[in-house]
């Protein structure tokens, strides 16, 4: 079944990227010239996406106007004879059929993800979470999942190993190896205390895929880590008694809730846009020597 619609989580506080995340969405924070939302929503339409609803939260109407018709700057733009800049500024509201709704408490990621079930209906959907940038040079991120449902159902998820250190801030994935970067996952635990408690360093990283059914198991969780309805514990019952697919993508990602994550990647994006590639290396190499 060809997977046309994503959610788009993204009605966290940011609050690890305070203050400037205190009246802008982390989401909008620009990476060079275009927000964050923007590369997530780019990378599912690339994939062949065609429906998106992006979940909100209190003070993030800035991106409903985002992907508006601006008339007055569209206007001014055509009058000035900018026709490059008109065409961009047009083409973000005909990327995809986008769609808003507020995730009205903030109640857990598995909370947000429940919101969207009317939006989804009775087919499998992608989920691209709102601070996760994965820039592909090849098959964008959440295509190779896409691929990889196509192939062998049930779920997939987009993992990376992380560094053990860390391993407690995010799930670890009971996995084995199928094939190259493919693994069969068959259980899963948020946020293990210790590293003895973890499965492995695979965790599941900003994109998945998921059959309708995950709808039913997230209305029956019971609050887990932090008091909140947690999506993990949800996949992990799909993940137990039918099992699921992890895929290890290719890409660079960057955590755009994480101030260093932001600085990687505006230095990775700026080296690659045409605008600015040239005088950003020219100034990274002098700056080296400075330091």
């Amino acid at each position: 079944m060809k997977i046309r619609k994503a959610i788009i989580p993204a009605a966290g506080f940011g609050t690890r990227v305070l203050p400037a995340t205190k009246n802008i969405p982390k989401e909008m924070l620009p990476i060079v010239d275009k927000p964050t939302i923007q590369y997530i929503v780019e990378e599912a339409v690339a994939a062949g996406i065609t429906d998106i609803l992006i979940i909100t939260g209190r003070g993030k109407g800035i991106m409903e106007d985002y992907f508006d018709y601006n008339p007055e700057l569209e206007y001014a733009l055509e009058k000035s004879g900018k026709d490059e800049m008109l065409r961009q500024v047009r083409g973000i509201a005909d990327l995809a059929d986008i769609s808003f709704i507020r995730q009205k408490e903030m109640k857990g990621l598995g909370h947000a993800v429940l919101k969207a079930k009317s939006f989804v209906g009775d087919e499998p959907f992608a989920i691209l979470f709102g601070d996760g940038v994965i820039d592909c040079d090849g098959t964008p991120a959440i295509k190779q999942l896409i691929d990889a449902y196509g192939e062998y159902g049930e779920g997939v998820l987009g993992v990376k190993k992380v560094p053990e250190e860390d391993i407690h801030k995010y799930g670890s994935l009971k996995v084995e190896n199928i094939h190259d970067n493919v693994f069969k996952c068959t259980d899963m635990i948020e946020k293990p205390k210790t590293v003895e408690e973890a499965f492995s360093l695979y965790s599941i990283t900003d994109r998945v895929v998921l059959p309708p059914s995950i709808f039913e198991i997230l209305e029956r969780t019971k609050p887990g880590a932090g008091g909140e309805i947690q999506l993990t514990d949800a996949m992990k019952e799909i993940a137990v008694t039918k099992g699921m697919t992890a895929v290890e993508m290719d890409g660079n990602r960057f955590d755009m809730g994480n101030k260093f994550g932001i600085l990687q990647a505006n230095i990775i994006m700026g080296l690659k846009h045409p605008e600015t590639k040239e005088q950003l290396k020219e100034y990274i190499k002098n700056l080296a020597n400075e330091l």
